[in-house]
């Protein structure tokens, strides 16, 4: 059976690694555009961008799964790993497949680290956007309590300073 299914998982991966890249540079220009505090347009659409690589991963996974369900494995590093070695006990050639899945989980891994790093940045910008819109309104930052819901509210009461 393996035999069918690997040229299948093969393009998977290569397809697989093409969509890791690609988010990887989106990412990256998330990154350089948050560096230099870009117009929010140009970070949405990046947005817009990362959201359909990740769509498009998520049905990546999906097909693999499939594949790997043929061999009763799960789509995780462990399954991979087997599924390779038994295609490589059949005779076949993992060379560019396992090379594939390796750079997928590297490449992986720096996507979820700068990510976390562009969330964070995002969440600092944010933040600093809000405290400069209380300092208009003329809303101290000490007057800012949480709701029943968990998030953040200002106090009733407040004069504005500026009104445009």
């Amino acid at each position: 059976m393996i035999e069918k299914t690997f040229p299948i998982a093969e393009k998977l991966l290569s397809n697989g690694l093409k969509l890791t890249e690609k988010l990887f540079e989106l990412l990256n220009a998330e990154y350089e555009q948050l560096k230099v505090k870009s117009d929010p347009m140009t970070i949405a659409s990046l947005a817009a961008h990362k959201k359909d690589v990740v769509a498009q991963l998520e049905q990546f996974s999906k097909q693999l799964g499939q594949v790997l369900a043929t061999e009763k494995l799960l789509v995780s590093q462990e399954g991979i790993q087997t599924y390779l070695a038994k295609a490589k006990a059949s005779g076949i050639n993992i060379a560019d497949s396992h090379r594939y899945w390796l750079d997928i989980a590297a490449l992986t891994k720096t996507c979820r680290t700068l990510n976390e790093k562009n969330g964070a940045s995002i969440d600092l910008l944010s933040r600093h956007t809000q405290r400069a819109l209380q300092v208009l309104r003329g809303k101290s930052q000490l007057a800012t309590t949480y709701g029943p819901d968990g998030s953040t509210r200002s106090e009733l009461f407040s004069h504005t300073l500026i009104s445009v």
